[in-house]
């Protein structure tokens, strides 16, 4: 693929995030796989932007020289709120949406997985019903659709399907499981810091 990409990364209010991880300091494991998620991804692409209207979040990302826009709250508002702040820098490049818990995410994966991209496309979450990174084509739309089965509704709205050897792009995390499942493909290091009291 030879456009640029740029990805929006939407992070809800840390109050907000993660509700089903039952147990555990659920605002700090959501900010620490956002910076995991965010750290992984600069590498491969352009620029970064997240969407975010918490104050937390946004300072964290400072630090990191990661540009934050506060928008909606909504899922799928924030990311047609960021497509639009980046499509209005390059009206040519590819926008991508990527979720952002992802704490086992690897440079090099999602660099493969931008690199089979020929138009608008989504990549799947490991059962297959999710989506985690949805793909413009070169200075198309977004049409974000997330939520309950959105693998299906993206495929539906004309998104091909890209499955290839990348499972930490594949592990979002929403449950214990699914952090077990992640913690297995090796924690980034923010997010094994945030459990090493919790793993002992």
């Amino acid at each position: 693929m030879g456009a640029e990409v740029d990805l929006v990364v939407p992070v809800k209010t840390l109050d907000r995030a993660k509700s089903r991880l039952v147990g555990l300091d659920r605002s700090a494991l959501a900010l620490a796989f956002a910076l995991d998620t965010v750290t992984a991804a600069l590498p491969a692409v352009r620029r970064v932007v997240v969407v975010t209207s918490d104050r937390a979040v946004a300072a964290e990302l400072r630090a990191l020289g990661v540009e934050s826009v506060a928008g909606p709250e909504g899922l799928n508002e924030s990311l047609r709120f960021g497509w639009e702040v980046l499509r209005a820098r390059d009206a040519s490049s590819v926008v991508g949406a990527l979720q952002a818990d992802l704490p086992a995410l690897r440079t090099a994966e999602l660099a493969a997985a931008l690199a089979a991209v020929t138009g608008r496309s989504f990549v799947p979450d490991r059962q297959g019903t999710g989506t985690t990174v949805l793909l413009s084509a070169p200075g198309g739309a977004l049409d974000p659709s997330f939520g309950a089965g959105s693998a299906a509704a993206h495929a539906a709205s004309g998104a091909a399907a890209l499955i290839g050897p990348w499972p930490s792009l594949r592990h979002d995390v929403d449950t214990a499981e699914d952090l077990e499942s992640a913690a297995a493909l090796g924690l980034g290091a923010r997010t094994a810091a945030v459990l090493a009291p919790v793993c002992g």
